[in-house]
């Protein structure tokens, strides 16, 4: 049985803010795009709520979901730290976090990371992933190779400057498609961290039955199909 949809008056409205995470969340010309945004539109549709979008820094974003308690902060890990500042409607998708090769060089081995030798591995500067990589031993400039974004160190990766790289799986299938390359380009070798999913996480302060509504609105597209229709436009 369907629940009925969230009355909306004027003064009634759902505002997401994320960040510049492709292809779950990103700005272009046309405005907030990305898998996450698409799912919240389909599901603020569903609840019959008026949506307002922003894509800002990620401090700015926080900030500005802490000033409203009609909004959803996205997409956000869900870990222990954070359970009690939200309510959460989710999940979005698991956040795998993978070491990857070139598929071309069968020859690169990495089960854990005392294997890695002389070997670079290319991580985002200041990343959880760089911070979780550093507390490992790793030394910047020598085993890390710090880039400023995944692209760029995706291209250093097929240019042969490193022999791995981190990436979340999205933003893996995401660059290769933005160089019209096969995901199969890369090779996962090692999980660094698969135990985490990305949520939308709603005020503190936000009605119980908006988030009701809303993580009902999620089933219920998970469930008919359309989730897994909108998965396969950007994670393939």
């Amino acid at each position: 049985m369907r629940l009925p949809a969230l009355a909306a008056p004027a003064e009634r409205m759902l505002f997401g803010f994320t960040e510049n995470l492709p292809p779950l969340n990103y700005q272009d010309e046309a405005g907030p795009q990305g898998f996450s945004v698409e799912l919240l539109k389909l599901m603020a549709a569903g609840a019959g709520l008026p949506l307002q979008l922003q894509v800002l820094p990620w401090q700015r974003a926080v900030q500005q979901a802490e000033a409203r308690p009609g909004s959803a902060l996205f997409s956000l890990t869900r870990t222990p730290e954070r359970e009690a500042q939200f309510q959460w409607v989710g999940p979005i998708a698991q956040r795998r976090v993978l070491v990857y090769r070139l598929a071309s060089r069968p020859d690169l081995k990495l089960a854990q990371l005392p294997e890695l030798g002389c070997a670079r591995i290319g991580v985002v500067r200041d990343s959880a992933a760089d911070r979780q990589l550093q507390a490992a031993g790793l030394r910047p400039g020598v085993q890390l190779e710090q880039g400023l974004d995944d692209a760029t160190n995706v291209r250093k990766l097929l240019a042969g400057r490193m022999e791995f790289v981190t990436l979340l799986d999205w933003a893996a299938a995401w660059a290769m498609r933005q160089l019209q390359l096969p995901y199969a380009t890369l090779q996962p070798v090692m999980a660094l961290d698969v135990a985490k999913s990305y949520w939308y996480g709603l005020h503190h302060e936000a009605e119980p039955a908006l988030v009701r509504r809303l993580q009902a609105e999620l089933d219920a597209i998970k469930r008919d199909g359309r989730y897994d229709k909108l998965r396969q436009r950007y994670f393939r």
